[in-house]
């Protein structure tokens, strides 16, 4: 005799965030180390991507872009899922993991039910960036320890462009 099962509730889901526009929040218990979301949308160029958003205000820091590599971003704007309303934090309760040219959202750490997921985006600072690019990027996270700003390191480059930042770093 097979015992039926219940299915079990979802992970995650997507509502309102007090943080910015959609959030993913637990919908249960979500242990350490669990692999939660892959980070999906088309694959395209680093090229693609720029002219895919050239148009776009100067002002306006969202975007559902994600480096994976030199070769490849993956834009969540097109065929993405929930997991590009994943927000940042400076205190993250998740992180981004590429695995074989793949994005996975992972917990750090356990995430009890309605509490919001994040990972910190750790965007990347380039040479050209305008003046009032930390203001563009701010963070809101309120975390104790936030350091104001969406793009990593925390601070500018200097005149030869050396930040030291990880290579693969999402592109927000």
């Amino acid at each position: 005799m097979s015992r039926s099962r219940e299915p079990k509730a979802p992970l995650i889901e997507v509502r309102a965030s007090p943080l910015h526009g959609l959030g993913v929040f637990a919908a249960r218990r979500i242990r350490r180390g669990t692999r939660i979301i892959e980070y999906l949308g088309e694959r395209v160029s680093h090229a693609e991507a720029d002219r895919r958003y050239e148009d776009k205000d100067a002002d306006d820091a969202h975007t559902f872009l994600f480096t994976v590599d030199a070769r490849t971003v993956i834009d969540a704007g097109v065929g993405g899922n929930d997991a590009r309303f994943v927000n940042h934090a400076c205190e993250p309760n998740c992180e981004s993991v590429i695995e074989e040219r793949r994005v996975f959202i992972e917990a750090v750490r356990t995430i009890e039910p309605g509490e919001e997921l994040t990972y910190d985006y750790q965007i990347q600072r380039e040479v050209d960036d305008p003046p009032d690019v930390d203001a563009i990027f701010a963070c809101r996270c309120g975390s104790a320890r936030c350091r104001g700003s969406m793009l990593w390191p925390s601070r500018r480059l200097n005149e030869r462009g050396r930040s030291g930042a990880r290579s693969r770093t999402p592109r927000r």
